[in-house]
């Protein structure tokens, strides 16, 4: 299916917030999941079912909030989320209760003797068996054999005339090693034996990025999601982050770019401390998403027009708050922040437990 003029017309207004360009009005952009079931009053463990179910849920959603200029990502399959965090994730309907949330499960699954498999056959082997011997062996096989039906999800929201942003995900292979070992093993790794983790890092960035841009860029998007979490500067000492998380983060969104795709740099907890940093990246190719932890407007102080910033209405706010309380903030974002080089959007996912009405409120402050 090809983009019609609408949907054109859309994402050229995030392009042009990209390029800090004049335009009409600030765009939005709208990221959720879990928000979708809640509001269709689907039981999660339905919703999940298989990613067509959970985009055709998610459209159904975008209908009841209105209309947006783009949606972040078109699908959902929590077993995606293994390959983001590199561990194991309980469903709904199969380890939890139907109407519970997934679950990522902070266990060791990695043991250190693996770093060296890693080396030895590359981790593009490692990791495929990995998944399977030690992520998915106990996962439920009728959500693995859902995914295996074909499914174009570009194609699904173009029917209604919404652009999906990001093609694929890259994690920071601090992120991934973090998950796959358990936080307090991956931190002591960090410690004893910090060279091999540089060769670990550097041999997980040269197989990931690529085959993941190629796959966005067969697949004829534009964008790519790059995330970080646990590499947030708040988590760790800057010496740590300077050898462990930015050679490597840096590395990814250089080659991201140069790849022809946007960087779209999910970064959930506080980067403050080196916003900085971000302008040694390439200018204006980027979009920096930021969940309400950093504050968004220092980040616009220090890095100016060198990117485009994308944010940040609190989760809280829109769980708890009123109507009117979340207008007022997204007015103070567009005020401070819009309309060039700004994209309205939620604080990372539209949280599960979000009132219809105050995202609603988020739409109708700009359009």
């Amino acid at each position: 299916m090809h983009d019609t003029p609408l949907i054109t017309d859309r994402f050229n207004r995030i392009q042009r917030a990209v390029n800090f360009e004049e335009q009409d009005r600030t765009p939005v952009v709208l990221e959720y999941s879990g928000f979708a079931a809640h509001i269709t009053r689907t039981p999660m463990a339905q919703f999940i079912g298989s990613p067509a179910k959970a985009t055709n849920i998610m459209i159904q959603a975008y209908k009841l909030i209105g209309q947006a200029d783009a949606i972040n990502y078109g699908s959902f399959y929590p077993y995606g989320l293994c390959e983001l965090f590199g561990a194991k994730v309980k469903i709904p309907g199969y380890d939890l209760p139907d109407n519970d949330m997934w679950q990522v499960v902070e266990t060791q699954v990695m043991n250190i003797e693996d770093y060296d498999e890693i080396l030895d056959i590359g981790w593009k082997k490692f990791f495929n068996l990995f998944m399977t011997q030690k992520i998915l062996n106990d996962a439920d096989p009728d959500l693995i054999n859902a995914t295996k039906i074909k499914l174009n999800v570009r194609d699904q929201w173009a029917k209604i005339d919404i652009p999906v942003l990001s093609g694929g995900d890259i994690t920071t292979p601090f992120d991934l090693l973090c998950g796959a070992r358990s936080l307090e093993s991956f931190f002591m790794d960090l410690i004893q034996i910090p060279g091999k983790i540089e060769k670990v890092m550097d041999e997980i960035v040269t197989t990931l990025v690529y085959s993941k841009c190629r796959q966005a860029k067969k697949k004829g998007y534009s964008m790519i999601w790059v995330g970080g979490w646990r590499s947030a500067p708040c988590m760790i000492s800057p010496q740590m982050w300077d050898r462990f998380v930015w050679p490597y983060f840096s590395r990814i969104v250089n080659e991201v770019i140069d790849s022809g795709l946007i960087a779209i740099l999910h970064l959930d907890s506080n980067w403050t401390r080196e916003l900085k940093r971000f302008k040694k990246l390439p200018k204006r190719k980027m979009i920096m998403a930021l969940d309400g932890d950093t504050n968004i407007f220092q980040a616009r102080k220090q890095l100016g027009d060198h990117v485009c910033l994308m944010g940040d209405v609190p989760a809280v706010l829109l769980a708890f708050g009123t109507k009117d309380e979340v207008a007022s903030y997204c007015r103070k974002l567009v005020r401070n922040l819009g309309p060039k080089g700004f994209i309205l959007h939620s604080g990372c996912d539209i949280p599960t437990n979000a009132k219809l009405e105050n995202v609603q409120a988020m739409l109708e402050t700009i359009l």
